[in-house]
């Protein structure tokens, strides 16, 4: 089967299919659409990052086409029901990052809580300045927003700190909050008692803007936002606003409704002296990127092979513990 890598994944990942008899192919996600469109058409399957687009248009070129894997969690820059019309199987790799997720979100938090950047820019100016204060986390309320992959482990370090936490998610049972030693509870009052709000869901039609002005006008004054999922979920002017009259008294942020970020809103948060930044780093460590690239590139096999895929988007999945369950019957069958 011959494969097109679309940007780049761990080596790792590109010796497990080469090694398994797969030709792969590589090419930088920067290369000119009409390039890359001529090429795709050559591949039974490409690997691709969030930077490029499947759109129909995409998936017209790529006539051979049967398999899609995204080295990452979110689709959001796939059309998976332009996929599932055109018979390509979409798999991502839903576990390989999370860890990498949830640390980078509890980091971003404590650096602005503490004001860390603050103070390590004055000190590079060799400004011995200790009168900077932060907060503590301790004994605070955190609003968890999904209580998904990425949300339960960032719940579960937050509890670390003797945070209550508090989650909404009308998709979890009350039985796994209990699990997590987290309480559910509807969004109005998560929103009214969060000392700190981070969010952990994908960008859907359901989530885009799902905090914006009204949803910030009911938190606490000095309330702290903290977005590493997906930009758009937080709308980035309504938080720019409410940042600008101090109701929200910082926010620390990794994903961006553009990337780079070209329009005025956006630079004018990014550069906002109570915004803790990232540029969409929350899956950048090598853990992560190895299991990603692995955690794809198993698909591909068991696809070309003829077994079970297990993280397909487009087509029913059992969960990976019941999958446990059932694998040594699916292959008594």
């Amino acid at each position: 089967m011959n494969v097109l890598v679309i940007d780049t994944i761990a080596a790792e990942g590109i010796a497990y299919l080469t090694e398994r008899g797969f030709t792969v192919d590589q090419v930088s996600s920067t290369v000119p659409r009409d390039e890359l469109l001529a090429r795709v058409g050559e591949y039974e399957a490409i690997v691709t990052r969030s930077s490029t687009a499947v759109t129909p248009e995409f998936l017209a070129r790529a006539r051979r086409l049967r398999i899609l894997g995204r080295a990452g969690v979110g689709v959001d820059n796939i059309d998976v029901d332009a996929c599932s019309r055109h018979g390509v199987v979409v798999v991502n790799a839903p576990y390989g990052n999370v860890v990498s997720a949830a640390e980078h979100t509890v980091g971003m938090l404590l650096a602005l809580v503490r004001k860390i950047p603050a103070a390590h820019e004055s000190l590079k100016h060799l400004q011995w300045d200790r009168g900077i204060y932060g907060s503590e986390l301790f004994r605070k309320t955190a609003g968890v927003l999904g209580l998904g992959k990425v949300g339960s482990r960032v719940a579960a370090r937050l509890r670390a700190f003797d945070m209550e936490v508090l989650v909404y998610d009308p998709y979890i049972p009350e039985s796994r909050a209990r699990d997590l030693g987290v309480r559910l509870t509807d969004l109005q009052t998560l929103l009214g008692r969060a000392d700190v709000l981070t969010v952990h869901v994908p960008l859907t039609d359901e989530t885009e803007n799902m905090i914006a002005a009204r949803e910030l006008a009911v938190t606490k004054p000095g309330v702290r936002v903290v977005n590493c999922a997906r930009g758009g979920i937080v709308n980035e002017a309504d938080l720019l606003a409410a940042l600008d009259a101090s109701h929200v008294s910082g926010a620390a942020i990794d994903v961006w409704t553009e990337e780079p970020p070209v329009s005025p809103v956006v630079k004018r948060l990014i550069q906002h002296p109570r915004v803790v930044v990232t540029p969409h780093l929350g899956a950048n460590t090598h853990e992560a990127q190895v299991n990603v690239a692995l955690d794809v590139a198993r698909q591909l096999v068991a696809f070309r092979d003829g077994e079970l895929v297990e993280h397909a988007v487009n087509i029913p999945v059992a969960d990976r513990e019941t999958l446990a369950e059932q694998r040594p019957f699916l292959q008594l069958a």
